[in-house]
């Protein structure tokens, strides 16, 4: 097949796509957003079982009480990967239809390109399909880990701007509006969302919900958890949210620990893992000649893929070693 069919073929797929995602990225951001803050019946909990009961059927409550919030977020984590979560956590307002419909430009883009310098459609493919679907996802997901650990450094800080004006008589939703207008971003905005919500009707469980949903960290949910239990069993929220801040520092040094630990070990695998294809560049630099076969046979092919492939996995197994969460 020539070269200019298949190109006037990938052009034509890609019109396809944009007509389509166009037409069907049509409104509905209005009735998005009233759904949105809009208040559920269903997530109404009573409490007077809870208050009917004393000893030992408070503790038994208590501990369903916890098992059923463990069963949720566990079924929440499953939904959090989806591209249009991946969207709202990284706080774009692109529609996951846009997203997709970039990914497929640049990778026809790339593909185009690749093929006009005359590489092999195999080579010309692959590189299509990782710029097209592996370099938007690998942008997507830095912004996404860049703004939860903004998140995470920040809100033990609001924790303790809760406490003391819990301690000094403030209601709850006071201290929520003084995060959601002096906090640094992202907590800023998530905070505001949550306020905003809740003074439409939403119960404050369902605003934490969604905040999970929009920053799916073990934080939000002891923060929720906390406030779900304070709740349901009354007691003093100053001292609970102040073992929650001394929780979150802590969990924050030890964080920090593991990354000074470890970052001998992430520069070894580092250098390991692009020392080979630096040194393969340089000597495609420097003597062409002698890697000329490697590019231009079937089996210098052959060769290439089966060690971009054995290297790809030995990084990853490198990555899973040394990437530690807490």
């Amino acid at each position: 097949m020539e070269p200019n069919t298949i190109l006037i073929g990938l052009g034509g797929v890609g019109f396809l796509i944009v007509a389509y995602l166009i037409l069907d990225s049509g409104g509905g951001a209005p009735s998005k957003r009233v759904k949105s803050i809009g208040v559920d019946n269903n997530d109404k909990k009573s409490v007077f079982a809870f208050m009917k009961a004393d000893g030992g059927s408070r503790r038994k409550l208590i501990e369903a009480s916890l098992e059923e919030i463990e069963k949720t977020q566990k079924t929440k984590k499953k939904k959090t990967n989806s591209l249009k979560s991946k969207l709202i956590q990284a706080n774009l307002k692109t529609t996951p239809q846009t997203f997709m419909l970039i990914s497929a430009v640049l990778g026809v883009l790339a593909f185009g390109a690749a093929f006009a310098f005359k590489l092999k459609l195999m080579i010309a493919l692959g590189i299509g399909l990782a710029l097209g679907f592996g370099l938007p996802r690998w942008i997507l997901n830095f912004l996404v880990n860049g703004r939860q650990k903004k998140f995470t450094s920040h809100f033990s800080d609001a924790m303790d701007i809760i406490v003391r004006g819990v301690r000094t008589g403030l209601p709850l939703g006071d201290c929520l509006r003084i995060i959601a207008h002096e906090s640094p971003e992202p907590v800023r905005t998530e905070f505001q969302l949550l306020v905003e919500a809740e003074s439409v009707g939403v119960p404050l469980e369902t605003c934490i919900e969604r905040m999970y949903d929009r920053m799916p960290l073990s934080e939000v949910n002891f923060f929720g958890t906390v406030l779900a239990i304070q709740r349901s069993t009354g007691g003093n929220l100053g001292e609970s949210l102040a073992n929650l801040s001394k929780v979150l520092r802590e969990r924050k040094l030890l964080r920090e620990k593991i990354k000074a630990l470890s970052a001998e070990a992430k520069m070894s695998a580092i250098i390991i893992g692009a020392l080979p294809p630096v040194v393969m560049i340089l000597v495609s630099i420097s003597s062409p000649s002698y890697m000329a076969e490697l590019y231009t046979t079937p089996t210098g092919h052959r060769n290439l893929m089966l060690s971009g492939a054995m290297m790809a996995f030995g990084v990853f197994v490198m990555r899973k070693m040394i990437n530690f969460k807490i």
